[in-house]
């Protein structure tokens, strides 16, 4: 059987691929979901055509890579993860990660997904500097990306509105050299 997967980033749990325009119908659930929505700071509603709208804009934009996150077992969308704000001269990049679908929370994917954009980001793109914003109350995430290796560098006060809530805004970055020794000391307990 001929595999037509466009696996451009692969782990043994899921693949990255460009995100196509199929993907827009799953995105535009995962996007407006309550939940989904108040751990990753969005308060507008998305419709599918601002969707499109929007993947057709960044099939050019040079400051940003965006993925779907696809399960290598069966290959079904459990999410979408990039890298953003990329800019070379300085090699810094933002990095955005949703699991959008619910049922593959918990289960390792995150972990896997980011050990894939961490490698691209400083193995191949060579960046220096991955930074991420994270909504204070969103300890799962806080924890995770420490976890990763991330380390907190600023707070922003109230910085992030939701159901009539000011909550903290978490900035955090992981540097090139830090991620190698995070990924050397993971090697050694394996």
């Amino acid at each position: 059987m001929e595999n037509n997967r466009a696996e451009f980033l692969a782990g043994s749990l899921v693949y990255l691929r460009p995100v196509e325009k199929e993907d827009i119908k799953q995105l535009y659930i995962w996007l407006n979901n309550p939940e989904i929505r108040g751990l990753t700071g969005e308060v507008f509603p998305t419709s599918q055509s601002g969707l499109e709208e929007y993947f057709v804009k960044i099939q050019t934009d040079p400051s940003r890579v965006w993925f779907g996150i696809v399960l290598q077992e069966n290959d079904q969308l459990i999410g979408e993860a990039g890298l953003l704000r990329m800019f070379p001269a300085w090699r810094t990049t933002d990095l955005s990660i949703i699991i959008g679908e619910k049922t593959a929370w918990g289960k390792g994917y995150g972990n896997e997904v980011m050990e894939l954009l961490l490698d691209y980001g400083f193995g191949y793109l060579n960046y220096h500097r991955v930074a991420i914003g994270v909504v204070g109350t969103n300890e799962r995430a806080l924890r995770f990306y420490e976890h990763i290796g991330f380390k907190r560098e600023g707070i922003q006060r109230d910085g992030y509105y939701y159901a009539h809530e000011y909550q903290d805004f978490v900035m955090m970055s992981l540097l090139e050299d830090e991620y190698r020794e995070t990924k050397k000391q993971r090697g050694k307990s394996k």
